[in-house]
């Protein structure tokens, strides 16, 4: 009996020094630490550089820029909807290419891939990216080969690293997958990791208290006719844009997954031309008049160049952008080539 009551109390004693474990914490107390852990590790997550969303896989990967096809006969392009950031710009005439950058995802296919212009070159330089064409200008074969870029062109792999699709006729048909150009790069002892730097978006706090007018259509015309314009259309179930062309929303190829879009940038600059055959060049540097549509708002706002990336400010502040994919349109004249009046 002695026994038992000696065990008793012993069990007692090692319950109530438990008790006193946590240095006379409240339950409260231990509910708000608890709570404090949490965030700590939902802040410890690693999120993509260059989309503010949660990284998938490794996020050190270093982008890599392709040059695709915007022409008719080129659509629906491949590997468009995982870009992180695609900037559209007019070639020759009233056609335009894409520069997709990839970081946070890779595609298995990519293209149409088209020529390189010197432009285009610079704005991959903002994100030390691999750059990727098939074929050049004069003006952008010098700037490459002057060396400083790393660049895999197909004119030097066709048929071994970029292949030609027999669905489409050249110059519409060349092709190249993530699994090619890491072998590319290999080749060339390229670096294929990267600390990329960040930009700067939205908490989840801010993004109930963006402003603007509602933006529910915009047009973004680079010529008359149809297949050279793009309408971005707002998504109320997703919170996002998405894009047409010639009454044709902007898809994958191979998956049809809609190219969802959660700001635009579109941004005026300077143009002009620089031979006789109409290739262009533009000023990408000396800032201007640009529109940010966001969460079917759009704001006026400026363009700024930032170490090679074009950034949207307000009154002198970096604008913060919403979670997601950026995609920016570069035009000779907002009034004339962007209305919202649809």
């Amino acid at each position: 009996m002695k026994k038992w009551i000696s065990s008793l109390f012993l069990l007692g004693l090692v319950f109530l020094l438990s008790a006193c474990s946590n240095d006379g914490a409240k339950p409260s107390e231990l509910k708000e630490g608890k709570e404090e852990e949490i965030a700590e590790v939902e802040e410890d997550k690693e999120i993509s550089p260059l989309t503010g969303l949660e990284a998938i896989g490794e996020n050190n990967k270093r982008p890599i820029a392709v040059m695709i096809n915007n022409h008719p006969e080129a659509r629906p392009q491949s590997g468009l909807h995982k870009a992180d950031i695609i900037y559209e710009v007019l070639a020759e005439g009233n056609i335009t290419r894409l520069l997709a950058i990839y970081q946070s995802e890779m595609p298995e296919i990519i293209g149409s891939v088209r020529s390189a212009r010197e432009y285009y070159v610079d704005l991959s330089k903002g994100y030390d990216a691999i750059y990727i064409s098939h074929g050049w200008s004069p003006s952008a074969k010098e700037q490459l080969e002057a060396g400083g870029i790393d660049y895999l062109n197909g004119l030097f792999y066709d048929g071994t690293l970029f292949w030609r699709s027999k669905e489409r006729k050249a110059p519409h048909n060349s092709y190249i997958s993530y699994e090619n150009i890491v072998k590319g790069a290999n080749e060339k002892k390229y670096k294929l990791d990267d600390n990329v730097k960040p930009l700067v978006f939205l908490s989840s706090q801010e993004l109930d208290n963006i402003q603007g007018e509602t933006a529910e259509k915009v047009l973004v015309k680079y010529g008359k006719q149809q297949f050279s314009q793009a309408v971005y259309g707002y998504d109320e179930n997703e919170e996002r844009y998405t894009r047409s062309s010639n009454n044709k929303i902007t898809a994958d190829l191979e998956s049809d997954e809609t190219v969802f879009i959660d700001n635009i940038l579109i941004a005026e600059m300077k143009h002009y031309y620089i031979d006789n055959d109409g290739r262009r060049g533009i000023d990408l540097t000396s800032g201007g008049k640009a529109y940010l549509l966001q969460k079917g708002k759009i704001k006026e706002v400026e363009w700024v160049n930032e170490d090679g990336r074009i950034i949207p400010v307000q009154n002198g502040e970096q604008v913060k952008l919403v979670p997601g994919r950026t995609w920016i349109n570069i035009v000779p004249n907002l009034k004339e080539n962007v209305s919202t009046q649809l």
